[in-house]
């Protein structure tokens, strides 16, 4: 099975461009599952991220219309093609929306598929709030008229089969009086026939006003529909102006858009957007104007697009713009009760942005797939979201066994401790460098590492993930061994005739004690000088040696604080003669290495005394601070630079300027008491100022009895 290949969704650069926009981003894998939505998909379907994921999305999908999306998705992914549906989802509230959304297919370099990643518009206020509400009025409007019409048509139908009974009537009425005059002639002879015809008469002429008068009912009820009508008509078109006016809102609140609806007759129905002057159209007035009329030459070279979308086919265009912007067109055709197009729904969007943001995914997608460094991002949770091919080679796990996976997985048991703590501080924002640790393999190989750690925030400053490049050390560690282990070696083998040479400067000392000749006494002692300074940087390498091979114990006791250092204060004042140490301190008892601890502050007490001015004052001062136990070691010397004092604990560094040339040193004193504090879980620093001395301070935890 392929590995299932998300679109870096917890990429900081990605997911923050994914997140500016609007549009509801989704992507999914070669086994077809959702693994990643943007904020506009959360924030529209009011749900978690973990909720959507894999088939989650499925919920908010309306349930008559999910089988038609699966069908859709399973065809098109079948045949590696694009796609769009238009479909009703969820929104936050419980409201369903009808979507269009549209989806492309992701393939490597190499021409390998890796998934899906697509996007949604919500259409519903476009294509119900209103055009579809305006042309619903209208047709209803024509309707009616049309009713009307007919009605109208029928009432004068039989207006004038009335006329022309009342013609045939008057005819009639003619002739009978024509009889009549014959008849009066003979009056005498047919009074009974007469008498007949004028009852005959009179009876028709009844029924004809009858007619007449019903006629006129159904003339005056006509008149009271028209009333009723031209008030529904009135009513129509103030809700007309209101769905003009929300197409307006609507259109203008899409950002970078155009919004066109073009009838069936290829005018324009409806035209707003933020767009429009880009788009060269200059805001005048082009409803009921047809295409060609408005721009001939942009209606001959579209005119195509506009017979496929009007013959009821969807489809999106890319188009580049005079100043090399990248356009997006999607045409959407709209249908009435009867499934039939009356006209197309036009909307631009102006996706340079996005183009741009897509390319520099990709540079960095390359960045990251071609580095050396193992590149990992994971949850706030720690678990693992990315996994690079470098990472795959560090590790031996593959993307498709870590993606998902709790980070520990390739954490020593004895060291997992430390996740929780990085997480802690990546959470209040701080960023992790350099941090040397050690890792584990998929073949249970023990790795040296060094971690650079960071947040990833959104748009708004969230930290929503973090990021981290791991560096593998482990050469660099066993060439630091052997180094280390070269130096002990050598460190031990000056150590025993430099002890003979100590002793026999001691005999002489002891012999020559009462010679006549003052250079012998002189010589011998600054020979002991140099032999005691010899010993104490043998004894600095070899416990250099012995701290970063992991064989310098600590053997931990409970004491005074304040009595080690009125110890390391009398021995150092044995050999000073040219500086002053002022000492203040209140009892406090810790749990510690009398020994560790006391190098340590005699180191502090050395570099006060050979980075001072002679005859100056060295406050010494112990203290409960904070609820730890505090020692500073304060000097009126040439202070140091702010850029130098950041390094001042790293292993081997020395300040090199004019001041401090003459002063001999390897730069191990401080980084070893740095390393024996932090093994006492204390802290270390200083706090100086160049020009105006320095301030060096460690801290301890108290001891609990």
């Amino acid at each position: 099975m392929e590995a299932n290949t998300p679109l870096n969704p917890a990429d900081d650069q990605f997911r923050f461009i994914s997140d500016q926009t609007p549009l509801l981003i989704w992507a999914s894998g070669t086994d077809k599952i959702c693994c990643f939505f943007n904020t506009a998909w959360l924030t529209f379907t009011g749900r978690l991220i973990e909720q959507d994921y894999e088939d989650g999305w499925k919920d908010s999908v309306h349930p008559d219309d999910l089988q038609y999306c699966l069908s859709v998705y399973d065809k098109a992914f079948e045949a590696r093609k694009e796609f769009t549906r238009t479909y009703r989802l969820k929104r936050n509230g419980g409201e369903f929306r009808h979507v269009t959304e549209r989806a492309t297919p992701r393939f490597r370099a190499d021409g390998t598929f890796t998934g899906y990643a697509g996007y949604g518009i919500d259409m519903n206020e476009l294509l119900e709030d209103a055009q579809i509400r305006r042309d619903l009025f209208a047709a209803e409007a024509w309707r009616k008229e049309q009713n009307l019409n007919e009605e109208l048509a029928s009432t004068n139908e039989e207006l004038s089969a009335a006329n022309e009974e009342l013609t045939s009537i008057n005819e009639e009425l003619g002739q009978t009086q024509e009889d009549l005059a014959s008849l009066n002639r003979e009056l005498e002879n047919i009074v009974a026939v007469r008498t007949k015809a004028l009852m005959a008469s009179e009876a028709a002429a009844q029924k004809l006003n009858k007619e007449l008068a019903a006629t006129n009912e159904e003339l005056a009820a006509a008149n009271e529909e028209l009333v009723t009508i031209n008030e529904e008509l009135a009513e129509s078109r103030e809700e007309l102006q209101r769905s003009e006016k929300l197409f307006r809102t609507i259109a203008l609140n899409i950002p970078k858009s155009l919004v066109m609806v073009i009838g069936s007759n290829r005018r324009f129905m409806a035209i707003e957007g933020a767009l429009m002057t880009k788009m060269g159209y200059d805001n005048s007035n082009y409803i009921g104007k047809h295409l060609a009329e408005a721009d001939p030459e942009r209606y001959q070279t579209s005119k195509h697009l506009y017979d496929r979308v009007l013959a009821g086919e969807q489809f999106t265009v890319d188009r580049k713009g005079s100043d090399d912007e990248d356009f997006r067109m999607e045409f959407v055709p709209l249908r009435n009760e009867f499934h039939e197009v009356y006209a197309a729904l036009i909307i631009t969007l102006d996706i340079t942005d996005i183009k741009q943001a897509e390319e520099k995914s990709a540079k960095l997608a390359a960045i990251v797939a071609s580095s050396d460094d193992a590149i990992v991002s994971k949850t706030l949770n720690g678990i693992v979201t990315s996994w690079n091919a470098s990472a795959e080679r560090m590790f031996g796990y593959s993307e498709s066994e870590m993606i998902g996976q709790p980070i520990l997985k390739i954490i020593p048991l004895d060291r997992q401790e430390e996740e929780p703590r990085i997480l802690e501080r990546l959470r209040r924002g701080e960023r992790v460098k350099h941090f040397e640790t050690k890792r584990i393999s998929k073949d249970n190989k023990i790795l040296d590492v060094s971690l650079t750690i960071s947040p990833v925030r959104d748009n708004e400053g969230r930290i929503v993930g973090i990021s981290k490049i791991a560096r593998d050390i482990s050469e660099k560690k066993r060439d630091e061994q052997r180094k280390n282990d070269f130096i002990g070696m050598v460190s031990h083998e000056l150590k025993t005739p430099l002890t003979s040479v100590n002793i026999l400067i001691q005999v002489l000392q002891a012999k020559l004690s009462n010679s006549n000749d003052t250079f012998v006494p002189g010589a011998l002692n600054n020979a002991g000088k140099q032999i005691k300074k010899m010993t104490g940087m043998i004894n600095g390498f070899l416990n250099l040696s012995s701290l970063e091979s992991g064989k310098m114990p600590m053997v931990k006791q409970e004491f005074m604080l304040d009595e080690l250092l009125k110890e390391a204060v009398s021995e150092t004042e044995l050999t000073m003669n040219d500086h002053h140490i002022r000492l203040s301190y209140t009892p406090v008892k810790v749990n510690a290495d009398w020994d560790k601890v006391g190098s340590v502050i005699l180191n502090l007490l050395s570099n006060a005394i050979k980075y001072s001015s002679k005859s100056s004052v060295i406050d010494v001062d112990c203290r409960i601070t904070d609820g730890k136990a505090r020692v500073t070691v304060k000097d009126q010397g040439i202070g140091i630079k702010a850029e130098d004092a950041k390094k001042l604990f790293d292993r081997y560094y020395r300040v090199e300027n004019d001041h401090t040339r003459h002063i001999s040193g390897f730069g191990i004193g401080l980084y070893l008491s740095a390393e024996i504090i932090r093994q006492h879980h204390g802290e270390i620093g200083v706090e100086t100022e160049f020009g105006k001395g320095s301030t060096f301070y460690f801290t301890l935890p108290l001891s609990q009895s």
